[in-house]
């Protein structure tokens, strides 16, 4: 990794009227790092990342992306300079196939007699191969996403973020709504995408999930950065208790004989 982040944000604050949903959070990202975002509900962890890709401007604060200060009108702006975010819903149709869904608003065409027309040959086997290069095999690119497991639709908004040319990903808890072994695959997923040289930003409150892949942690507590940490420096137990309170967490602990 280089000593320049590709993303620093100093002193982000986010007001909504009354209402402060960010304090003064500070973060930096590096190329091909996994940089953990932890928190618990309610920590801030959703206006932080729709504020890193273009969905809020801050109320004050810096961004600079790759050495540059910038601010985006809109998320366009941020996927535009390479920065794409996988949300919780996806942004997937059901009932489209794999590769309908993978190129959906960047659509391939070829020309047949002057006239513009969707390349299914080519997207379909851009799609088997982005795939599998994610370790997943599909029965064929007309596969309907509606069929796959939710590990594997993880997967096919992953590759496409990635084959489109981000450079940060930001993923919004991947893994919440995941049995043991679409988390293990999601898991492996965002490594070989780390490998790849993309920064990835892994929002999530489990700890468990951000050990496996994680390279650095930054714990947000109510709008606020607790601190960040590098691989190595803090335990799974430390990080829990940053996000649950700690001194709180402690004397409650305490109170109820060490039943919590």
């Amino acid at each position: 990794m280089s000593d320049q982040p590709i993303i620093r944000m100093e002193n982000i604050e986010k007001h909504f009227g009354s209402v402060i949903a960010l304090a003064g959070v500070s973060l930096d990202i590096q190329a091909g790092e996994c940089h953990c975002l932890l928190g618990d509900n309610g920590a801030g962890k959703s206006t932080f990342i729709k504020t890193m890709s273009g969905v809020h401007k801050p109320t004050s604060g810096t961004i600079h992306f790759e050495g540059k200060p910038l601010s985006f009108a809109d998320p366009r702006d941020a996927i535009s300079a390479g920065i794409a975010t996988v949300y919780q819903d996806l942004a997937l149709i059901p009932l489209m196939s794999v590769s309908r869904n993978f190129f959906m608003g960047n659509e391939p065409t070829r020309k047949r007699m002057g006239i513009r027309f969707y390349d299914h040959e080519h997207a379909n086997e851009v799609t088997m191969r982005e795939m599998k290069k994610m370790g997943i095999n599909l029965r064929g690119p007309d596969q309907a996403v509606g069929t796959l497991s939710g590990g594997e639709r993880q997967t096919v908004a992953l590759a496409r973020a990635v084959h489109f040319g981000a450079k940060v990903l930001i993923l919004d808890e991947p893994t919440s709504a995941l049995g043991v072994r679409q988390t293990a695959n999601v898991l492996a997923t965002v490594d070989s995408v780390r490998k790849q040289g993309i920064a990835v930003v892994f929002i999530t409150h489990n700890v468990r999930h951000a050990m496996a892949v994680g390279d650095r942690f930054t714990v947000l507590n109510r709008g606020k950065t607790l601190g960040t940490a590098t691989r190595g420096e803090v335990s799974p137990e430390e990080l829990q208790d940053l996000m649950a309170g700690g001194q709180e967490m402690a004397q409650l602990e305490g109170s109820l004989g060490g039943t919590v």
